[in-house]
C-alpha cells in the first residue's frame, strides 16, 4: 500500500477505524470523512493533499439503525419510512459515491480500486450496482456492531469465531492492494459462510 492515497467513509469508528489503522499500517496515505466530526478530528491518520486523485476510496454504506439485523418478517409488516431511509443511504449513497470517484480517476488516468462494504440489508443491490460499473468499492455505532457480532455468532457455521471489524478491514485491504490487481466486480462476502448455507 506505499503510495498509496485512501480515502475512507464513515472512518472515525468501527470497521471504517479498523480500516484506516490497517491502510495506515501498510504505508497508504489516509483521509477519514465521517458525519461524527469531534471523532474525525481525533482520528490519528495521515493527511493526503486534497489537490491528489485517491488511489483507493472505501465506501462504507451501512445505515446506523437499530434494529436493521432483526430477522425479516413478513412482506405486509414492511415499514415503507425505514426502507427508504435505507435505500437512500446503502443504495443511492453509495451510487453517487461511486460515481464521483470513478469520475476523478478516470480524468486524471489514476488506476485505483473502489471498495464497497455495506450490509445485508441492501447486499444484493449494491453487490449488481457495483457488477454494472465492473468496479469494486455510513458507519455504524457501537450498539449496531454488538447486534452484529451477536448475529453472526449465533447463526455462523464457524462456531466460536467472532465476526470482528478486523476481518472486513483486512478484507478491504487486499481488494485494494496491488495483489489483487486482477479481480474486478466481485462480491467478496466476510461473513464466515452465512449467506452459503443461509441464502438470502
Amino acid at each position: 500500500m506505499d503510495g498509496k492515497i485512501v480515502i475512507i467513509t464513515g472512518g472515525a469508528s468501527g470497521t471504517g477505524a479498523e480500516s484506516a489503522r490497517l491502510f495506515t499500517d501498510h504505508g497508504a496515505q489516509v483521509v477519514v470523512v465521517d458525519l461524527q466530526e469531534e471523532q474525525g478530528k481525533t482520528s490519528p491518520f495521515q493527511s493526503a493533499k486534497t489537490e491528489q486523485v485517491f488511489t483507493v476510496v472505501m465506501l462504507q454504506t451501512r445505515r446506523n439503525q437499530p434494529g436493521v439485523l432483526e430477522t425479516p418478517g413478513s412482506i405486509l409488516d414492511l415499514n415503507l419510512e425505514r426502507f427508504h431511509r435505507t435505500m437512500a443511504v446503502n443504495v443511492r449513497g453509495a451510487a453517487v459515491s461511486i460515481k464521483h470517484a470513478a469520475r476523478a480517476m478516470v480524468e486524471k488516468g489514476t488506476r485505483g480500486s473502489i471498495v464497497c462494504t455495506t450490509s445485508v440489508t441492501s447486499e444484493i443491490v449494491v453487490r449488481d450496482l457495483m457488477n454494472t460499473r465492473r468496479r469494486s468499492m455510513g458507519s455504524h455505532d457501537e450498539e449496531t456492531a454488538k447486534q452484529t457480532e451477536e448475529y453472526c455468532e449465533a447463526r455462523g457455521i464457524f462456531k466460536g469465531v467472532v465476526l470482528k471489524a478486523r476481518h472486513v478491514a483486512e478484507a478491504a485491504l487486499f481488494l485494494a492492494s496491488d495483489d489483487s490487481v486482477y479481480i474486478s466486480g466481485q462480491n467478496l462476502a466476510v461473513d464466515g459462510g452465512f449467506c452459503v448455507v443461509k441464502p438470502i
